[in-house]
Formats: C-alpha cells, structure tokens, sequence
C-alpha cells in the first residue's frame, strides 16, 4: 500500500494462461501485471505473439520480478535454466536491434523475447514491453516499472511441449473452435483487413475521436481509410495459432517516412492521425514503427501530443513551454518530433510529455488538467464514450484507468450481433440494451462482459473469437479445460471466476484510495454535447449506469467499495 510504483518494493509479474500454447485459436496471450505508474493502482498489459507461448514450452506459468539491479541486467530462459545476464551492452538500443543481438548472443535463431526500449529505460509513463514480431504489452506503463528495474529484456527458449489432459479429444475440441469462429459472418472482415476496418465504422458513426475528442468525424478521414490503407499492405500477419490474422504487415517504399515492417492497426491509426489532426497515411505508419522501436504505447503517445497540441490552441502551453515549437494540428513531421522527444525525454518539453498527460497538466496547471482525455490518470483509447454509451461505463469503472478491453462492450454496435444479444444478456433488457446511444442496461451489460472477458484473459485466449466476433461462450470454454486440464468446471463456477478477479482488481484500488469519485469520464464527455455526427447532442449520463453497475457487482453505491457480504460470497472474506 502507497507504495511509489517505480520503488524496488513494486512487483513486476508476467504470466500466462492454462490455454496459452495449446492449439486452440488465438491461445498465444500472456500478461503483465504491476501497479500502475499512471494511475497508482492496478496495472496490466496484454500481448499476444510467440513469447507466451514459449515460456509455456520452457515449463513456467509465470515470471514474479521483485527487487531492482543496479545494473542493466537481462533473464534467459533455456527450459530448467535461468541466467541474470549483463545487459550493459544492450542498454540503450532500441526494442527490435536488443532482440535481434540477443539471438547472437546465444546463437539461436528461435529464441523469442520481450524488451523495453529507450522510453522503459528512460522511465517514461507511455513506456510499453514489446515481443519479437511486434505485438506489445502497451498499456498500463508496464515498460516504465521494468525499466525502474534496470530489466532491459527476457529471453525464453522453450522445448518441453505441453501435457494434454484428454488428447483423443483435443483435436475435435479445437476444431469445433475454429469452426465456430470461421463460420461467424464478422470473421471475414476482420481476417481480410484487420482492426483497419474500424476507422471507416468509426467515422460513418461518429465515434472516431478526433482532435483530443472535441469531435467523433475527421473531415479527412477518407485518406486514412481501409482503401487507402491496402496500398501499402504486403501480407497479413498471425500470431501463434490465429486464424483471424488481423495483423497487418506494410511497406513504405519511398519518400522521408520510408519504412517496412509491422503496420499499425486502429487504435494506432486513431492516436497519431485523427487524434492529432493528422491524415498522413504513410506518416502514421512511420510514427508507428518509431513507438515500436522505442518502446512508447501509441495511445498513451497520441493522447500526450493531442492534448499538448489542443492546450497549445487554446493558448495555455506557448513557445516558451514548447522549447520553440508551434504546435498545430495535422502537422506529421512534429508528431514524429514529439514521440522521439518523449521517449528520450530531450529538452524540457520532452522531458514533460514523457510524464504523459495526466501528471504532465498537474505539474503546469492553468486549466490544462480540463484537456486531459483520461480516467484515473490513464489515457482513453480511440473509444468515444459519447457515442457509444456502454463504452463510456465501461472506461469509467475499469480497474486499470481508461480501457476499452476490460469490459470489450461491442455488442451494441450494430445489428448483426442480434443473436449474440440474446444469448449474452436475454430478453429482458431488449431492445435498449443493444441501442448504442441508450444508457438503459448497460450497468448490466458491463457487469456480464467483464465477467467473461477476464476469465478468457486469465485462460491466455485472445479476445477476438471469443469477444469480437463472439463466436465463443462459456460452454466452448468448458469444453476446452476439460479436454485441455481435466478440469470439470460449470458456467456458474466460471462466473464466479470471473467475479473473484474483477473484485481483487477493485480491493487493490480501494487500498490505494479510490472510490467511486474515480469511476469518472473526462468533463468533455459529460458535459459537452457531440458537435457531429450520428451522436450530436449527446452526453454520456453516467450516475444511472453506474448505480446499476455497482447493484449488480454488490457494491456500495455511496463508495463504490465492495460490500462484505458480496466479499464473503466470492471467498475474499
């Protein structure tokens, strides 16, 4: 308790899940887990890649990282063998070129990794844990508390293979799995352009945030689009055992934002485009790569130069705050500028910004705090709250700040998850509870779905396939544990699961202090009607939600705490 999240006394854990490894869709994920420098309360980031999967094959469930060297130091893993290695001559590269040295140094092409760049090193609060193919474990600041800990990278070679419990019965098991995800009528958009899909949706609906939010429609959005994006697409990309492939794999081929490699995806496109004014396609995919390399989440990246930028326009930030620069809207080069000067902290903006918004407006004042677009110190995704109801609780309420992915509400976006609707929530709150811009309901429907969604999180199962499309439920992941552990597990039992860790999230903030003051939006999302768009003249009506919310959870209303009886029932008391 009240401990300074980058002090030697933080834990740092990675883990993965029971399915991580297996041949069921999607199982690659692992977690980071620490207390949050952007928040000081519960921390977490996801990522999916090879990494999880290998540290599985090397015989661990987990990694727990106490301490802090006082050198740069990195782990090897060989399957029963751990090493500390001197990392005083990988200090200060960049993710990618760490990674690659490190397979030189033991002379193994098939050792997979994750590493923090320049920004971890540099313990900025937008530092991310970056895998070998690029899939990162972005949110939550996760790559400053490893940088605090001078851990440059893990290494992990793995060759144990898995123990199956049922093996004369995996294999249907998982075809059923594939067969359900491939079948379900969204799967096809997703495999064929990936989460880009998502910029045209986005705008056609008034939920593409636009200049640090004063807005949900880019006037420029069809320079970014899924059409304009396939120019530079060379292949799709997967993750171990994907099926969906929503990876994206892109070629710059000339030109001052030359570059080849991982392309981004929507929530990329979203922070450093629209977000910052920005419609320069092929710049977004430079200033991509540039976070990748050195280490710095794209939201949390995007949300610091967006605000900046609009606190510039209103004129609390001028040159003199600046080190010289104008900061204005759309302008690439600056924003490729500013991510380097971030990730370095160069200069004393840079070193500012690397505090990221929040903390950054509580050390200048003058009203900047009000441009913020966070929830308990984190920045919000390219979600808006405004013109998608559930979305808006479910950033107020989740344990690590602003996140879109605790709850994953999607089903209310449109009307070809009508039968998923039903078979989620029933027909007693229908038809409000999938309208998008109704807050009626969707107390409840964040209650479910965060339910569910940390339960396929803690199973190292990605969410697309089980969340979007949702094609999979409960009954798949009961099917899946018993043929996978033997474990005979009702869906009741995996509700309670689920309960039991949302509520362990909860304790660790109310420990910190937090109540339900917290569970807030940023006041342009309360207050300020939507300007355009489908959503114009919209707020988000928080309290009726929340009091919904917090009835379902069995939590005081007042507070926002959880009550002992709920405590008692869950066996956390």
């Amino acid at each position: 308790k009240g401990i300074d999240p980058l002090s030697e006394k933080n834990v740092l854990m990675f883990s993965v899940g029971p399915l991580t490894g297996t041949m069921f869709p999607q199982a690659s994920r692992f977690v980071v887990a620490s207390k949050n420098p952007l928040t000081g309360g519960w921390g977490e980031a996801h990522a999916g890649g090879f990494w999880g999967p290998e540290l599985k094959l090397a015989g661990y469930d987990g990694i727990i990282i106490t301490g802090k060297s006082k050198k740069p130091v990195y782990l090897f893993i060989e399957d029963d063998v751990v090493k500390i290695c001197d990392a005083k001559n990988l200090w200060g590269k960049k993710t990618y070129e760490a990674m690659d040295e490190v397979k030189k140094i033991h002379n193994d092409e098939q050792i997979e990794s994750v590493a923090i760049g320049p920004a971890g090193e540099n313990l900025c609060r937008q530092a991310s844990i970056i895998t070998r193919n690029g899939r990162v474990a972005a949110r939550s600041a996760m790559g400053t508390v490893m940088g605090s800990k001078k851990l440059k990278l893990i290494a992990v070679r793995g060759t144990k293979g898995l123990d199956i419990a049922k093996p004369e019965k995996y294999l249907e098991t998982v075809k059923k799995w594939y067969d359900k995800v491939l079948a379900h009528p969204y799967t096809e958009g997703r495999v064929k352009y990936g989460t880009t899909e998502l910029i045209d949706l986005m705008q056609s609906i008034g939920r593409l945030p636009t200049r640090n939010f004063q807005s949900g429609v880019f006037d420029e959005a069809d320079k970014i689009k899924c059409d304009e994006y396939k120019k530079y697409l060379l292949r799709s990309r997967a993750d171990y055992a994907c099926l969906q492939r929503c990876g994206r794999f892109i070629c710059v081929p000339s030109g001052k934002y030359k570059t080849m490699g991982k392309g981004p995806e929507y929530e990329c496109l979203d922070a450093l485009g629209p977000r910052c004014g920005n419609s320069d396609l092929e710049s977004i995919m430079y200033i991509h790569h540039l976070c990748d390399e050195y280490g710095t989440d794209t939201i949390e990246t995007g949300g610091t130069i967006s605000w900046a930028m609009e606190c510039y326009e209103k004129g609390i930030l001028t040159k003199k705050d600046t080190d010289g620069l104008e900061l204005k809207w759309g302008d690439a080069d600056l924003i490729a500028e500013l991510t380097e000067r971030i990730a370095t902290r160069k200069g004393k903006f840079g070193n500012l910004l690397a505090e990221g918004s929040y903390h950054a407006a509580k050390k200048i004042g003058r009203g900047s705090e009000k441009y913020v677009m966070h929830v308990k110190g984190q920045e919000m995704a390219s979600q808006e709250g405004g013109a998608q109801k559930s979305m808006g609780l479910a950033d107020a309420v989740a344990a690590r700040g602003a996140d879109h992915l605790y709850a994953f509400p999607v089903l209310d976006e449109g009307t070809i998850f009508d039968k998923e609707i039903k078979q989620w929530y029933g027909t007693k709150f229908l038809p409000e509870i999938g309208i998008r811009l109704s807050e009626k309901n969707k107390g409840f429907m964040i209650f479910h779905n965060e339910n569910y969604s940390v339960v396929i999180e803690s199973l190292g199962v990605c969410k697309y396939g089980t969340m979007v499309p949702p094609a999979l439920y409960y009954d798949d992941v009961i099917s899946a544990m018993d043929v996978t552990m033997g474990w005979k597990i009702t869906e009741a039992e995996l509700k309670k699961i689920g309960e039991r860790i949302v509520n362990l999230n909860r304790l660790f903030n109310v420990r910190e202090g937090m109540s339900r003051k917290d569970d807030t939006l940023p006041e342009r999302l309360l207050k300020e009607p939507a300007p355009e768009g489908l959503p114009k003249g919209h707020v988000v009506k928080l309290d009726e939600m929340l009091d919904q919310y917090y009835q379902y959870r069995g939590w005081d209303k007042k507070t926002g705490k959880p009550i002992t009886k709920k405590l008692k029932s869950l066996g956390l008391k």
